[in-house]
């Protein structure tokens, strides 16, 4: 993984030439961004990284670590990482040092103008996205673990549905899908499980509770797995006993704006254009008003990460993406349909990765 993780750090580094080309070092501090430039997986890591070196930075907990996951990379060990880590720069380098502006506090950035008021003159410079940039596009290694995490996520789904029946709390149903996803391979979950029966599915991001399911009902089913650190993303909405036309309709509307927004999601595509491609569904069915998120996003080492789809939007998809399609029509206090999927953008129609029936299913 060395190598990899080397040619990861040199993309790193030309992309912030682009947008920093006096940049002299590059301290890198959100840790999904540690990890994908060093592999290292700890809680706490730092790097340093400049056209001829690089360094990572951690505390004493992880020294044994770190040498396993990041042999070739020198390392500084500190509690106080990053303002060591930059002091330590400033004394024997010093001048241009591009920072993670999304990702250093005022507190941190203070800490460091202290720390380097001795040394070397330091001018610091914002960036924002240039690792992240870097990580839209999966090489095969990461597509490889996404697979895996999306395989996982839909058998553990498929044998959890199986037993559901009226009666059954949403905290119960969560607790033993992320049970199963763990007993089908998981490292972890990508996030919490979202469960919402009846009123509750009109909540986009519900916190399950203990309400019994109602014959009736629908259900919404928000969840992934983790493997290997990669995430994903996945809903179905599913209905208790026989539908009622308004649910049948409901669920079949949100499908055809899922199925026009997977279909534009293509190599090349504007961002804003795939996330119209879905809403435009729903707004011409007249309910443009209950559907009031995006459209998807990237998955990755975060759960969110770029490219996102919304009306706002900027940019285009490119070859080797993975993204979600995932949208919604919520009726408040009655109840509500996501179809959400997990799909690699390719240069034509885009390759499903979750792969669970998405037609509407009635349970127990």
């Amino acid at each position: 993984m060395s190598d990899r993780h080397a040619q990861r750090r040199s993309r790193a580094w030309a992309a912030l030439l682009d947008s920093q080309p006096e940049a002299d070092a590059f301290v890198v501090t959100a840790l999904p961004n540690v990890r994908y430039l060093t592999g290292f997986t700890g809680s706490n890591g730092v790097l340093l990284l400049g056209a001829d070196f690089a360094t990572l930075g951690t505390d004493g907990r992880y020294v044994i670590q770190a040498g396993a996951e990041c042999p070739d990379l020198p390392l500084i060990v500190d509690r106080v990482t990053l303002t060591t880590v930059v002091s330590d720069w400033s004394r024997t380098r010093g001048g241009v040092l591009a920072l993670e502006a999304d990702h250093v506090s005022l507190a941190a950035m203070r800490e460091m103008r202290d720390a380097v008021a001795d040394a070397k003159p330091v001018e610091f410079r914002e960036t924002r996205g240039v690792v992240e940039g870097c990580r839209v596009i999966k090489d095969d290694g990461e597509v490889e673990l996404l697979t895996r995490a999306c395989r996982v996520s839909d058998e553990a789904l498929a044998l959890v549905v199986a037993s559901v029946r009226v009666g059954d709390t949403e905290r119960q149903i969560a607790r033993r899908l992320e049970a199963q996803m763990y007993d089908c391979g998981a490292d972890a979950i990508s996030f919490e499980t979202i469960v919402g029966g009846g009123p509750h599915s009109a909540i986009p991001h519900h916190t399950p509770t203990d309400r019994p399911l109602e014959r009736g009902d629908f259900l919404l089913i928000d969840f992934g797995a983790e493997v290997g650190g990669y995430h994903a993303d996945e809903t179905r909405t599913f209905v208790m006993g026989s539908p009622q036309p308004w649910q049948i309709e409901t669920h079949a509307l949100v499908l055809a704006a899922q199925t026009a927004g997977i279909s534009s999601a293509r190599a090349g595509a504007d961002l804003v254009d795939v996330d119209f491609a879905a809403r435009s569904v729903i707004v011409d069915a007249g309910h443009g008003d209950l559907f009031a998120h995006g459209l998807g996003h990237g998955v990755g080492l975060q759960i969110h990460e770029a490219p996102f789809f919304s009306a706002r939007s900027v940019g285009m998809l490119h070859r080797g993406s993975p993204v979600t399609v995932e949208p919604g029509v919520y009726f408040p206090d009655r109840g509500g349909v996501r179809i959400e999927d997990t799909v690699l953008v390719t240069d034509g129609l885009p390759q499903p990765l979750t792969t669970t029936e998405r037609g509407l299913t009635a349970l127990g």
